[in-house]
């Protein structure tokens, strides 16, 4: 099913218990100070879900050699790019960290070793979005990094070691971009107005019409998926967020699109809600 009006989204993880799981398309930092049809759709959609008892998010900006997760009380606001105006610089999101969770992740993944990391954060993937999210930064936030090392698949079985954590209150956020190729950006277009290059809706397409026939195995071959999804996922880091988002959704739940839309030709917005 495909939405693009959050005001319609159903309760349904209220009636369960089960928190929903959301694949953000974050594109520029510069969403992060602004309002535009993307952040409201955000800011509805905090309110529209029940409220978290805490955040994973999984960001396109933490890449690291091995799987970390942040567990400091405090984590700082990283402000993780270049060329942007000096209010953007000044926004601080103090969200609490929340250790005692990120020691739970560490002992509820199995398959591969997990390490607290103290020193990281919160880089603009997270933050940029879950600020307009949750503006008055109450709900504890960690970070968990993808590492270099995995293959999709490794990092979808890793995800779907995550499910536990949604009958108990988490929220887990991927963040990222379904298209995305900085290389090709039209930087002469407005980056708040709908536009996108053939090669990079077609790609956006067929990742739909994957997500929602739940074709998982073909999302994480994407390699193989021809030239138009090569261009569309030139690296594999703004892409992974999204297979840690699909790995959680159970067989009988609902799937909704928001945010769908296309900008300075090379990047999509489109975005996604589980539950």
């Amino acid at each position: 099913m495909t939405i693009n009006d959050l005001n319609n989204l159903n309760h349904s993880s209220t009636d369960t218990g089960r928190m929903p799981v959301l694949f953000v398309g974050h594109g520029s930092p510069m969403y992060a100070i602004e309002e535009n049809e993307f952040t409201r759709t955000w800011q509805t959609l905090g309110k529209s879900i029940p409220t978290p008892k805490a955040i994973i998010c999984i960001s396109a900006h933490w890449e690291t050699h091995g799987t970390q997760v942040t567990a400091m009380q405090k984590p700082q606001t990283i402000h993780d790019f270049g060329g942007f105006p000096k209010e953007l610089y000044e926004v601080q999101y103090p969200a609490p960290g929340d250790p005692e969770l990120a020691k739970q992740t560490i002992h509820a993944i199995t398959g591969t070793q997990v390490v607290a990391d103290e020193k990281w954060g919160l880089d603009h993937g997270a933050w940029s979005v879950i600020r307009h999210l949750y503006p008055s930064a109450q709900i504890p936030v960690i970070e968990m990094s993808m590492d270099y090392n995995r293959s999709p698949k490794e990092h979808y079985d890793l995800a779907k070691e995550l499910a536990t954590f949604r009958d108990k209150g988490v929220l887990i956020i991927g963040s990222g971009n379904i298209v995305h190729n900085l290389r090709r950006v039209a930087w002469d277009k407005d980056p708040d107005a709908e536009y996108g290059f053939d090669w990079a809706l077609e790609a956006n397409e067929t990742f739909k019409k994957l997500i929602l026939e739940n074709k998982h195995k073909e999302l994480m071959d994407y390699k193989q998926l021809g030239t138009a999804v090569q261009m569309a996922i030139p690296t594999p880091d703004h892409f992974i967020p999204l297979l840690y988002t699909l790995a959680l959704k159970n067989e009988d739940e609902e799937l909704s699109f928001f945010n769908d839309k296309a900008v300075m030709g090379s990047l999509t917005m489109t975005s996604l809600k589980i539950g």
